[in-house]
């Protein structure tokens, strides 16, 4: 396979993706100056997790607070190991959050970023999406009342609105659809309601959608294009954001925490159509995509500018981000194997 760029980008050993999305910018550096109090990040062993706690390690070493710990907590069960964080300076805790002495028995932190939950599946296991989605963050935000925390939710708390709209602002009212949606918002509200009662500085992120070589709307579509597949076209629209970029702001967003809580969206620009990503890497992998359905008029997005006004624009552009990935796969690299079923409007997953 040939990608058509003429100028295709320069890919990392797969050992280094890892290292390359967790790079700190001098902005980034110069916000963790001020962190003094170890920092405790919840859930880490998911798709961003590393890349969270990696980006804060690298940034506090480079502000000249080497003593500031960062401390990676999580099951260790899925997608992660705890050897990754070691390895780069990170200790590693394994517990289920859900065993409330394992959490009781935790280090205080004085910022938390919160990225445990649950998605895929959920629709077969009611009870334990309201456990990991609902009961868990009620749990974490009275063990950490006295914390700074940074809890990550998702876009699909919004209501589907057309791409003219721009995407859903913060100050839009949640509608959520599905229960994978429905017990997003009551994570929300479990750090909304503990930080109005404790007064606990927290920042509610809504996240759409973060992709990176392995993963993400992105990889799902130019998997397909690769093996002819047949791509839905009905959720037609999507926003999308470097995971690199995804990272900075949600680390940055500690600067937001507040009482009551504040929410930040963030993603990426502009609105895209599935059709065009589809065609795009068709034209990079010399494939002509299988197309069905057609586009409905309404999607989950979000408008994120208040994030790119306060923390800067993405880095890396849609363009570029579709060059990586098509690159990427073209090579033969390996993907984590989690598709992301962007295409689902029911909200069941």
């Amino acid at each position: 396979m040939t990608i058509l760029s003429e100028t295709p980008p320069i890919l990392p050993a797969a050992e280094r993706i890892d290292d390359q999305l967790s790079e700190p910018t001098e902005a980034m550096v110069a916000a963790a100056s001020g962190i003094a109090a170890p920092v405790g990040i919840l859930g880490a062993g998911g798709k961003m997790g590393l890349h969270v706690a990696g980006m804060m390690r690298k940034a506090l070493d480079r502000a000249g607070r080497p003593e500031v710990p960062v401390v990676a907590v999580s099951r260790f069960s899925s997608l992660r190991a705890e050897e990754e964080f070691e390895s780069r300076g990170i200790p590693a805790i394994a517990a289920d959050l859900l065993n409330e002495n394992a959490l009781a028995e935790l280090p205080d932190f004085g910022t938390v970023y919160f990225l445990a939950g649950m998605k895929f599946g959920s629709s077969d296991h009611p009870e334990a999406l309201r456990l990991f989605n609902e009961v868990l963050p009620a749990r974490v935000a009275e063990r950490y009342r006295q914390a700074i925390i940074v809890a990550l939710s998702t876009g699909c708390v919004y209501p589907f609105v057309s791409p003219a709209s721009g995407g859903c602002r913060e100050t839009d009212d949640p509608a959520p659809r599905g229960d994978y949606a429905v017990s997003c918002y009551g994570r929300e509200r479990a750090f909304a309601e503990a930080s109005q009662r404790n007064g606990t500085p927290v920042a509610l992120i809504r996240l759409n959608y973060a992709v990176e070589y392995r993963y993400g709307v992105l990889v799902d579509i130019a998997q397909k294009v690769l093996a002819g597949q047949t791509i839905d076209l009905t959720m037609g629209h999507v926003n999308v954001i470097w995971q690199r970029d995804a990272v900075e702001h949600v680390l940055r967003a500690e600067a937001l925490a507040a009482s009551p809580a504040s929410v930040l969206n963030v993603g990426g620009e502009p609105i895209v159509t599935v059709r065009f990503l589809a065609e795009e890497f068709g034209k990079r992998f010399n494939r002509t995509p299988q197309l069905t359905g057609t586009e409905e008029p309404t999607a989950w997005l979000t408008d994120a500018s208040r994030a790119h006004e306060l923390f800067g624009s993405p880095l890396v552009s849609l363009d570029e981000m579709i060059n990586r990935v098509a690159a990427w796969l073209s090579s033969g690299g390996a993907t984590h194997g989690k598709p992301t079923k962007f295409e689902v409007r029911d909200g069941k997953f």
